[in-house]
Formats: C-alpha cells, structure tokens, sequence
C-alpha cells in the first residue's frame, strides 16, 4: 500500500474552479479499485492551502488515477491556477502503525470534527527520540482519549527532517482542553520544543474537509 499527503497552494482568484476540479476527481475516482481512500481538505486559516490524503494499492493504481480523464484535466490545470507545484509526500508508517479500516472508533451524529495536519520541520538527530516518545503518546491517546477518532504518525520517504501528524478529534475542546493537559502530552511537547525547527504553530493546518 501506498500513502501520500498532496500539498496544494492555489490562486485565491482559481479557489472555486480547483475545488471543483477536486471534486470531479473525487467523484470520478470511487470507481477505482487500486484506490483504498481519498479525502481532500481545505486550510481554515489559509484557504488557498488543501491538502489531499490518499491511498493506494500499489503504484499501478497510481498509474491508473493519473491516466483517468479526470484527473488529467486537475494536473493540466495546476500551472496555470497554482501559486507553486504541488508538494507530494509519501508517507511510511511508524509504531503504533495507522488503523485504518481496523479503526474501531466512529463519527457520531453530534461530533463537530476537527482535523488537523502537522507537516512538521525537525532536527533528524532529535528523530529516533520522537518515535520513540511517540510511541507511548499514540497509544495511551488511542486508547484513553474518547474524543480522539484517528492519531496517526508518518515519517516520509527521502526527507529525513519531516514528519507528517494527521488528527481527528470529536471537537476541538478534545484537542486543546483534554488532550494538551495529559502527562504523555506534555512529555512530548518538551521533546519537540529541542527538536522542531522554529515554531510549531507554523506546521499546524487545521481543515475542513471537502
């Protein structure tokens, strides 16, 4: 399986034409078997930054979404209605490793969602004691915080100084009230202060998704 975050910076004058070109790409690629998952995000703070989180079978099934009419007509479109080229990420698990259909939590009816991105910028000597910290950060937030839905970790192919955060929570008090005030939490945010390079809000995207 294969798994990317794609990293859009649009045109605010093209913002209604790529987010309708995202969702004939949406639309059309459900009939794609190699394709397990698609959601695509648009930056509250930013609204000319979106985000598309994608899974593959195997590269074949990235040949063919490319191949589809589709998608040709997104990427044909990109140079003129994009600020910069689209940044790819091709993300690698780490432990605990993503759930992802096994992911025995779900949206109910009267969660608000919030869902974050933190492409994060770091010291690579500070990396092995990130996952290792993250580790025990993941797991105990997994199995002891309700309102959190998915907390998956990345680290990405070929950048040695990235790693990629990707959040669900019921709501946002979950994040900030409840999940920053845990003892692992903390011990995670005193690591990162060493290790981040420049300020971590910068990282943070927080979206919606489309």
């Amino acid at each position: 399986m294969i798994v990317q975050v794609v990293k859009f910076d649009i045109k605010p004058t093209h913002i209604a034409l790529f987010k309708a070109l995202l969702e004939d790409d949406k639309q059309g690629s459900k009939n794609e078997a190699g394709l397990l998952e698609m959601r695509l995000y648009q930056d509250k703070n930013f609204p000319n930054l979106f985000f598309a989180y994608e899974r593959f079978d195997n590269q074949s099934a990235i040949d063919h979404h490319a191949t589809q009419q589709y998608t040709k007509v997104l990427l044909e479109a990109l140079p003129t209605i994009s600020n910069k080229a689209p940044e790819i990420f091709y993300l690698n698990a780490t432990t605990p490793a993503p759930l992802f259909e096994k992911n025995p939590k779900t949206v109910n009816t009267e969660d608000e969602l919030f869902i974050m991105f933190c492409i994060l910028k770091i010291n690579s000597d500070y990396k092995a004691e990130l996952l290792t910290q993250f580790k025990e950060h993941i797991t105990q937030t997994r199995q002891q915080e309700q309102g959190n839905l998915l907390f998956d970790l990345y680290t990405v192919e070929n950048q040695e100084d990235t790693l990629v955060i990707y959040e669900h929570w019921r709501k946002e008090s979950d994040l900030w009230d409840i999940h920053f005030s845990q003892p692992y939490v903390i011990e995670t945010a005193k690591l990162m202060e060493k290790a981040v390079i420049g300020e971590i809000k910068q990282y943070m995207s927080f979206v919606t998704e489309l």
